[in-house]
């Protein structure tokens, strides 16, 4: 038996120093067993998820492998959508919406079932599912339970449970380690001969357990939609005990009077990602072997090596609020917490709880190499999943993304890009059947089988510019980064939008604007004058914003890159002939579509027509100020309720109008406790379960995302025509956010930047260069640059704005005067 693997005094002092640092910031806590999976410990290295729900008598581990994902290769496009293009915009020309909308649906939708319905499982579109279980079950269940402690550890991503029975304190310490690419689970008891449990590993169906080698294999093959054979998976469960006796069978491992126990977790699928095209690997030799290498290493070697790996990335970026509150919460769960705020208590170090749980869950859900984050990141007990646990185009996965940058986590932007390569690989296709036009489209849904076609219904599926907005994220990484060999790598695709673009867009006829046609505002639907409602339409403000978004970033690139000068310039004059953004006479807010429809739903969780304000930049209240107060008019009107993720997203749209107040009220109501529950609601129940998973309802974990960036949006912005950096632009009014620093916030132009605040007044600033570029700061005059050896650095001061040149990789400090 390898005794390698286990203990020593060098992982008992390296996890007490792991203990020591779990303030109430990093550390979400829990006083009970979890009775769902949205009161569990979510855990992940990016590829491999575990929820860890704490029971001391019968424990589950849901087990999750990003690639477990049924349905497969089809082709979905309609082949004869586009013969009927140019009748339904001419309907919509004619101003005859739902006439146009029927013929939409008729003849310019996928081929086949689509989505299922959001119920994909069986069809070939297919639904992210569940790996499975891994249970222990311990040898007494009937002994009372004392001292139950459950601690998720931000900082380490280490879960430890603790609890004494019989006299005998037990602890189970779960960790999902990048390096070594397992699930590693150690049990151990402070007296010898404690552990007497049972384990193995559980699926409800297409699962086949067999035990070789003293491991527990569980292989399968998912349903690759229409019953054709799909995506062949393994898992493997190795353990190592210390001590004891053991049994096994095909089913289970069984070990008596142990003192110590490593139980060892991986999967593995055969989807070849993204050439998904033609399977990979057998997974089952590729399991075997990670976790017989696993399973050479010592408990502390894993342990270190995980942590090293994690921190790196977790400890980039750090967001701390010096307040008393936070030694009054500290020993309390979280959920308590979220209660406690409720009645309006303070805790200023559960918005840095948040900020940290949301980066948390970016690095174990996305990871460099591997699938993007889907609605639930990559955590899911379902085998049918809520909308299939795909990549929705119409705000989500690009939301999930949303803090990658800002947040110092550009490595784990990575997979979002090779989707959107994917994407435009299949998308061209979809662009010549539907709209005869070159370059590439994608709509509202896709997964990870290139799926670009409309969806299944007119009134939601037929949104057009789900690709385009994903392609706005390869401009935003290098706007944060200006990295010119990965934009070389980007230009093909945003090209590739733009000549979509300057093939669709046609001439509407009141103003002569250039406007997008069929489409729909997502999700929503308009009143016409004569009280029919429909969604088809020309040229929503969204889409009309993003145009402008993505077809700027595709000249702005041609321009850096030098090259493609006349085709840059023709698409730079359909820019500006694009239907602008206006204000609507009866409501004074954002006009949702191109004529001042009324719309069926004042408080629609969509804000769509603000897409301009965040994530776009194009709407400021230094730049714009009309339109600034017309989307203020536009966030009033909605309202503060809404599904979790428009929750979320109002924190970021209140941020970007300097409204501290309002965007902490947007968070108190986001973090609303939610009960736990799978059912889909749109209209009530939103907010966060025990956990801190986003309520939708159910868990969509865009809502963390969004609110994530959005916090980071209150304290530094650096958006606007000249990037400038504004520090503390949304801080809340409340005393207790009046002190406190950031570490390692990205701005644009690859600006890491720490500070430090007292009484809401900026005191300090290190802005570190990492491409050279001029930096603009918005401070008091008093400000004074130096170099990191204390010279002074030549700067200028206009406007309220501290202007000076950097060099690549040279770090600035900052001091500011105070007045008396």
């Amino acid at each position: 038996m390898n005794c390698k693997i286990y203990s020593t005094l060098q992982a008992a002092l390296l996890l007490g120093a792991l203990t020591l640092s779990a303030q109430s910031d990093v550390t979400v806590r829990f006083d009970e067993p979890a009775s769902h999976f949205t009161a569990s410990s979510p855990l992940g290295n990016g590829r491999m998820g575990a929820m860890v729900f704490g029971n001391t008598n019968r424990e589950r581990i849901v087990l999750n492998e990003i690639s477990m994902w049924s349905g497969g290769i089809q082709d979905a496009d309609s082949k004869e959508a586009g013969q009927y293009l140019h009748q339904i915009r001419q309907l919509l020309l004619e101003g005859k919406n739902i006439e146009a909308q029927k013929m939409l649906q008729q003849y310019f939708i996928c081929a086949g079932p689509g989505s299922g319905s959001g119920n994909g499982a069986n069809v070939k579109f297919g639904c992210y599912q569940t790996l499975g279980d891994l249970f222990i079950q311990w040898k007494d269940t009937v002994s009372a339970v004392s001292d139950y402690q459950r601690t998720l550890k931000l900082d380490s991503a280490i879960n430890t449970l603790t609890w004494k029975k019989a006299g005998v304190t037990y602890k189970e310490e779960v960790l999902v380690s990048a390096p070594q690419q397992v699930i590693a689970i150690r049990l151990v008891a402070d007296k010898p001969g404690s552990l007497s449990f049972s384990t193995g590993l559980y699926r409800r169906e297409r699962a086949s357990i067999r035990l070789v080698n003293g491991a527990l294999e569980m292989t399968g093959t998912l349903n690759g939609g229409n019953d054709d054979p799909g995506v062949q998976y393994a898992a493997v469960l190795k353990v190592i005990s210390k001590g004891g006796t053991r049994t096994q069978t095909n089913e289970q491992v069984t070990v008596n009077g142990a003192d110590e126990c490593i139980l060892l977790v991986d999967a593995h699928t055969n989807m070849n990602w993204p050439n998904v095209e033609k399977p990979g690997p057998a997974p089952l030799p590729v399991t075997v072997k990670d976790v017989a290498k696993a399973a050479s290493m010592a408990w502390p070697a894993l342990l270190q090596s995980h942590v090293k790996d994690y921190s790196a990335l977790f400890n980039r970026c750090q967001v701390t609020f010096t307040d008393n509150s936070n030694n009054e919460v500290k020993d309390l769960s979280t959920v308590a917490r979220l209660q406690r705020l409720q009645q309006n208590e303070k805790d200023a170090s559960l918005m840095s709880l948040y900020f940290n749980f949301g980066r948390y869950l970016l690095i174990s859900s996305s990871r460099k190499g591997g699938m993007p984050a889907n609605l639930q990141g990559l955590w899911a007990e379902e085998y049918q999943t809520p909308w299939n646990g795909d990549y929705h185009l119409d705000i989500n996965v690009e939301m999930n993304y949303w803090p990658a940058e800002v947040t110092n986590l550009s490595d784990c932007h990575q997979p979002l890009f090779t989707l959107t390569k994917q994407m435009a690989d299949y998308g061209r296709r979809t662009a010549r059947r539907y709209y005869n036009a070159k370059g590439w489209v994608a709509h509202v849904i896709a997964n990870p089988w290139g799926y670009t076609s409309p969806g299944e219904g007119a009134g939601w599926g037929s949104t057009a510019n789900g690709g385009a907005w994903v392609a706005t994220h390869l401009w935003k990484h290098y706007q944060y980064t200006n990295d010119k060999q990965f934009l070389k790598e980007a230009y093909p695709i945003l090209k590739g939008v733009g000549e979509f673009y300057r093939d669709v867009l046609i001439t509407e006829p009141s103003h002569h604007w250039l406007v997008t046609a069929p489409s729909n505002s997502p999700e929503n639907t308009y009143v016409l004058p004569d009280g029919r409602t429909g969604e088809t339409c020309m040229g929503p403000t969204m889409d009309m914003q993003i145009c402008r978004d993505v077809l700027g970033a595709a000249v702005a690139s041609a321009r850096i890159l030098q090259t493609d000068k006349a085709w840059a310039d023709s698409l730079q004059h359909i820019v500006s002939r694009l239907a602008p953004n206006q204000i609507s006479p009866t409501t004074g807010g954002v006009q949702e579509w191109l004529q001042d429809y009324k719309e069926a739903d004042p408080h629609h969780r969509h804000v769509s027509p603000l897409y301009g304000l965040y994530p776009y930049d194009e709407i400021t209240p230094w730049d714009t100020p009309e339109m600034a107060a017309a989307a203020k008019r536009t966030l009033q009107t909605r309202g503060d309720a809404g599904t979790g993720w428009s929750r979320a997203w109002k924190v970021a749209f209140w941020a970007r109008l300097g409204d501290g107040n309002h965007a902490y009220k947007m968070l108190k109501e986001l973090w609303a406790p939610a009960a736990a529950g799978s059912e889909i609601k749109m209209n009530s129940g939103a907010g966060t379960y025990a956990n801190l998973f986003c309520a939708h309802p159910p868990f969509q974990i865009d809502g963390n995302f969004g609110a994530t960036a959005g916090i980071a949006e209150m304290l530094l912005q650096s958006h606007g025509v000249h990037n400038i950096i504004r520090f503390l632009p949304a801080l809340p009014s409340d005393e207790q956010f009046a002190a406190g620093k950031v570490k390692g916030l990205k701005a644009v132009n690859g600006f890491v930047v720490d500070f430090t605040w007292q009484h809401q007044q900026v005191q300090s600033v290190n802005v570190f260069s990492g491409t050279g570029a001029p930096c603009r700061l918005l401070l008091p005059a008093s400000a004074v640059v130096k170099d990191r050896s204390g010279a002074v650095v030549p700067h200028q001061y206009k406007d309220g704005v501290l202007y000076f040149n950097t060099t690549k990789g040279m770090s600035y400090g900052i001091s500011i005067k105070q007045s008396a």
